[in-house]
């Protein structure tokens, strides 16, 4: 029987060790934090489900559209809902550990060190030997030395839910996915929220006009956004924050969260001892198998910088133990990934993007579809978002697409099944939709592509 040593329970290693002991290997899993790792305990699960708060006060305030009448301003109890938020967590860890342990996995609480690729000792005592070794150690926020968080006023995302009463002020510096999605959250419980993008717009590496749709709803409901604004320093105040721009411009708030990035979990594992390769950012580099360079050892999710998605992470793990344990494999393909940003309205996409077909020599056709159009979208007041699908041309094999809308993580689906299986467009068109629907405006899109030159 073959042990399998996997460091770090989050996606990429408990989804790891299920697979490696359905395969029929020995599995130890060492968790320092608690199973589910950050994406259970203090990333993904605890913020979209304060985001799902966020999202029903934000329907509220569009009552009166469909004819409702609120006579009471509906707020948010803070308290209630980060109690709620952390509640969750501990519970999608206890069934991820229940599950693991019932699988046959053994499950250790504490500090891996790598001594060689075949011997881990946990918390400096306890020896674990093994005949490979699964790296998930994901990441952890950035932080400046111009902005430490203290916990109390100055936050990063594993802080915040510690907050008892809503934010008179949040100030979110950086306008990526993390800090859009925290931006949205608070002002729609209610927060006012300034967010800080040092780039030209929110968003940057998403679709552009899912993003230009996202800035003005952001606008449109009382946020304030600074494009090509960079943060210096943040400090406190008597009573509150003061973050100060590198053009010398100040902003007062009570609050701010820092959204900077992740720094991968890598240091103190010993990989210098085995001799594991990491890039500049002190990623460990992988191949499309999650292999490592040293025999044996193999590395998935956050801390490998592929894409730092759960899912991704899962399915790095999961191909890791398939190619380990003499499984069919199929390596990671990043062009089918799926990925959401759960602002309000979402965006979700998948395959390829607007900025690669632009910079492709591939043929490649598209269509974009308003929401506004969408008899269901009507019906709900939704006025904000699209569908876009790329295909290519002459042929109409659908290669990616963009849907910008409520649940847009559902709505996706279909469109990455057709990128996942290379359906045509005239095949999505063709497959029956409900009326009226949202996803009825897929199946018009590539309905719009059937014949284009």
């Amino acid at each position: 029987m073959t042990h399998v040593t996997i460091i770090g329970g989050g996606p990429g290693g408990y989804e790891a060790a299920l697979v490696a002991s359905r395969l029929g290997a020995d599995v130890t899993l060492i968790e320092r934090d608690g199973v589910g790792g950050s994406t259970v305990l203090t990333d993904c699960v605890p913020s979209k489900t304060l985001i799902a708060t966020s999202d029903l006060l934000t329907d509220v305030s569009g009552a009166a559209e469909l004819g409702i009448e609120v006579p009471n301003a509906v707020r948010a109890d803070l308290a209630a809902v980060d109690k709620r938020v952390l509640a969750l967590a501990q519970a999608q860890s206890a069934d991820i550990a229940e599950r693991l342990v019932a699988s046959g996995v053994k499950i250790i609480s504490g500090t891996a060190t790598i001594e060689s690729a075949q011997l881990v000792v946990v918390d400096g005592t306890q020896r674990v030997d093994t005949d490979a070794i699964l790296l998930a150690t994901g990441a952890h926020p950035r932080v400046s030395p111009d902005a430490q968080p203290d916990g109390e006023r100055i936050l990063t995302w594993e802080q915040i839910y510690a907050l008892q009463v809503l934010p008179e002020h949040m100030i979110v510096v950086g306008s990526g996915v993390t800090g859009a999605e925290f931006a949205s959250a608070y002002n729609g419980l209610g927060a006012t929220v300034t967010l800080v993008s040092s780039r030209d717009r929110v968003l940057p590496g998403e679709d552009a006009d899912a993003a230009t749709v996202i800035e003005d709803v952001f606008k449109r409901r009382g946020m304030t956004v600074l494009g090509n604004s960079r943060m210096e320093k943040v400090e406190r105040t008597d009573d509150g924050v003061r973050v100060t721009l590198t053009d010398g411009r100040t902003v007062d708030g009570s609050h701010c969260l820092l959204a900077l990035g992740s720094i991968p979990n890598t240091e103190g594992l010993g990989l210098d001892t085995i001799g594991v390769e990491l890039n500049e950012g002190g990623f460990i580099e992988v191949d499309k198998v999650s292999r490592t360079n040293v025999r044996g050892v193999y590395a998935a999710g956050d801390c490998t910088g592929v894409l730092m998605l759960a899912s991704v992470a899962a399915q790095q793990g999961r191909i890791a133990m398939s190619h380990l344990l003499g499984d069919a494999v199929h390596p990671l393909d990043l062009g089918k990934v799926s990925s959401n940003v759960f602002t309000s309205p979402e965006i979700a996409t998948v395959g390829l993007s607007q900025k690669q077909v632009d910079e492709s020599d591939m043929q490649v056709i598209a269509a974009t579809l308003p929401l506004a159009s969408n008899p269901r979208a009507k019906m709900q007041g939704v006025h904000d978002g699209f569908v876009k699908i790329f295909a290519r041309r002459g042929m109409g094999i659908v290669v990616g697409g963009v849907v910008v809308g409520p649940k847009a993580s559902e709505l996706i689906h279909v469109i990455s099944l057709a990128v996942s299986a290379s359906l045509t467009v005239d095949q999505v068109a063709d497959a029956f939709t409900i009326y009226p629907s949202l996803s009825g405006s897929v199946a018009e899109a590539a309905r719009r592509l059937h014949g284009t030159p």
